[in-house]
């Protein structure tokens, strides 16, 4: 059975845009944060594999691009901190200096190397101070293309007998313009071979940035997600002396604008609740305007969830994330980014039973 068959095989995890939806319920969706990654090295294909068992919908790959124009799923375009490469000699001569969005970063860079030296390096846990019982996985798995994910994808949903859709991010978009690699050819191609350029696709095409979404809007029918940062406004904004951030984003006016091209917004936890719990208006504003809304990054270590909820003074120690999901899930959204996926699986059974 060929790839194509195998993604359109079992019927679809997403739902249309709102604006165009049936009127059954639809469950929020479980994105695994870059895999399972709150249990082994994000973006390895065991992290991506867990994620599904686990009970995630969606897998989430940040990609960039190798020297040879090979898609890639690596946190960033740098890869000392997420790979063995700094005990690699034959590569000691690659470490450089690079200006992304504007700030010089040192290290490695995918854009230096082709697959085949790619193929060489293992992955390692990226913040192994926080997780170290990743680090026991250090060095066992290899970067996986996007293509592989895509076909981990196809088998999974064969195999669990449920959709595992595919929600990639095109990483540092403007970036990798600039050096001659874009993103968004081999993305629309990998998409199309995989028979997921479609509006009900198990796909979402996700970036910080908008000029990409926009243009991508024109060319694809999969569906897109403006993801909105609670610092940094977006880099191709940014880098054309444009004033509008996060503020103007998620106001009714920027919500407008992105339903003129994506399906759904995906602003940080924080712009959605304040750390005493206290929901700002986004979530119905969204909805108003036919946007499905999915936030990130849920995660279970006491230093990522608010007062309320840790565990005792260890920023590293475990708190009650589950609690913090289904108050978001309560609140609404149609979708949560998690390093855990059976945490907000857990969520999401706990808003699904009926009360007695």
């Amino acid at each position: 059975m060929s790839l194509h068959d195998l993604a359109t095989a079992v019927p679809r995890a997403t739902a249309p845009p709102r604006a165009n939806r049936p009127p059954w319920p639809q469950l929020p969706l479980v994105i695994g944060h870059r895999g399972a990654s709150g249990y082994r090295p994000e973006h390895t294909l065991a992290s991506y594999e867990l994620a599904a068992r686990l009970g995630a919908d969606y897998l989430e790959p940040d990609l960039v691009s190798t020297r040879d124009g090979v898609l890639v799923a690596r946190h960033e375009p740098e890869i000392g901190g997420t790979t063995n490469v700094a005990g690699h000699p034959e590569f000691a001569d690659r470490k450089t200096t690079k200006v992304i969005d504007g700030q010089p970063v040192d290290g490695w860079f995918t854009s230096d190397f082709t697959l085949a030296e790619l193929r060489t390096l293992r992955a390692v846990e990226r913040i192994p101070a926080v997780r170290p019982a990743n680090t026991r996985y250090d060095g066992r798995f290899p970067v996986p293309t996007f293509e592989e994910i895509l076909e981990l994808a196809a088998r999974l949903t064969m195999e669990l007998g449920r959709p595992i859709g595919v929600y990639p991010e095109t990483k540092h978009p403007s970036f990798h313009a600039s050096i001659g690699l874009p993103l968004e050819p081999e993305l629309v191609r990998q998409l199309r071979a995989a028979g997921l350029d479609r509006p009900d696709a198990p796909v979402f095409v996700q970036s910080f940035e908008i000029s990409n979404l926009r243009a991508l809007a024109g060319e694809i029918e999969a569906p897109l997600v403006q993801l909105v940062d609670d610092e940094d406004p977006p880099a191709d904004l940014a880098a054309a002396g444009d004033p509008r951030d996060h503020r103007h984003l998620l106001s009714p006016v920027g919500l407008a604008e992105i339903a003129g091209y994506a399906a759904a917004v995906a602003p940080a936890k924080n712009l959605l609740v304040a750390d005493d719990g206290t929901p700002s208006p986004v979530v119905d504003e969204a909805h108003a305007v036919g946007l499905d809304v999915h936030s990130y990054t849920f995660r279970r270590e006491n230093q990522f969830l608010p007062p309320a909820l840790r565990s005792g003074p260890d920023p590293a120690a475990h708190g009650d994330v589950v609690g913090e999901l289904a108050r978001f899930l309560r609140l609404g959204v149609d979708a949560v980014f998690t390093d855990f996926p059976d945490a907000a699986v857990a969520a999401r059974a706990e808003l699904l039973t009926p009360s007695e």
